[in-house]
């Protein structure tokens, strides 16, 4: 690589890259697990970070963060949701949103929580994700679940909010 293609990659925009799967109990419940870092007692869905700097896709990322937070490996279903959240502190941040599929009470009984990150995991009714999630967190599920039920997946979102609903609402010029 030369220094000035170096100098050029080093000077394009970042973004972060992340990816979580939606799994649903029998009866419509979300799982949700509750981190142990936050300190704002919000919950999230079995995901994390892609190690995009290790050769990892966003699926093989779903895969893997959910093998290390709930236990399970399970082969990521379809692209639910793409979403664009804006950051202020930090480069903005694309969650990839997989179908993880229905977990019956076998796979239920078999989570296992990653005691580092994880204090506990709880099945949550799609109108309850508020209590949990955050604002744009909830409204990516609730796209998932509907994109899910009509066949439409995948979704763009931008802050949980469907895409062409962002661009209308952008002021001109921007």
């Amino acid at each position: 690589m030369t220094t000035d293609y170096a100098t050029y990659i080093a000077s394009l925009p970042k973004i972060l890259a992340s990816a979580s799967t939606l799994f649903r109990s029998t009866d419509g419940r979300v799982l949700l697990v509750e981190p142990n870092y936050r300190d704002d007692g919000t919950w999230t869905l079995p995901g994390g970070t892609i190690e995009s700097d290790q050769g990892e896709t966003p699926r093989q990322g779903a895969r893997r963060e959910t093998l290390e937070e709930i236990g399970l490996d399970v082969v990521p279903g379809a692209l639910l949701a793409i979403d664009w959240i804006a950051g202020a502190a930090r480069p903005p941040l694309v969650i990839y949103l997989y179908d993880g599929g229905v977990l019956g009470d076998d796979e239920l009984a078999a989570i296992k929580l990653q005691a580092e990150e994880l204090d506990s995991w709880r099945l949550v009714a799609p109108e309850d994700l508020e209590q949990y999630l955050y604002a744009n967190g909830a409204r990516r599920v609730r796209a998932g679940l509907a994109a899910l039920a009509a066949g439409t997946a995948p979704v763009e979102l931008v802050d949980g909010d469907p895409a062409q609903e962002a661009a209308a609402a952008a002021p001109e010029g921007s």
